[in-house]
């Protein structure tokens, strides 16, 4: 019995490990270190009970790893329509070169929408991009 836990929780393991590998850190890691950088709130409920990654003095800001860009534009307009502050995201850049084609796109749109950007890499660099 104890013998088949122990297999099942190996298993377990080792499906769940590919998940955590897919990132050097999680989100929430690279949140943490921008927010407190800026002098920002983390994960700010709203009133319909969405949470704003890093709330700042001006800035609702979106935080998520390159690949997601096309998902930090939406949530990053709807954080600042909902708090009355400036659009902003944290585009997180584990590998910049295969990541900077993400950075180029969210560019685009954040011209057009007066979106700030900001990047932070794997050693935590913060570099601000647009605005």
């Amino acid at each position: 019995m104890l013998l088949t836990i122990m297999i099942r929780l190996l298993l377990l393991s080792l499906l769940l490990l590919p998940l955590q590998a897919k990132h050097l850190q999680y989100e929430k890691v690279y949140q943490k270190i921008f927010c407190e950088k800026i002098h920002g709130q983390t994960e700010v409920v709203l009133s319909d009970r969405t949470r704003v990654d890093c709330l700042s003095k001006n800035y609702a800001i979106e935080v998520d790893f390159a690949p997601k860009w096309h998902e930090s534009i939406g949530q990053s307009l709807y954080y600042a329509i909902s708090t009355n502050k400036k659009a902003g995201v944290l585009l997180i850049l584990e590998d910049e070169k295969r990541d900077i084609r993400y950075l180029k796109r969210l560019k685009k749109v954040a011209l057009q929408n007066n979106i700030r950007i900001w990047t932070i890499n794997h050693k935590m660099q913060i570099r601000q991009i647009y605005h």
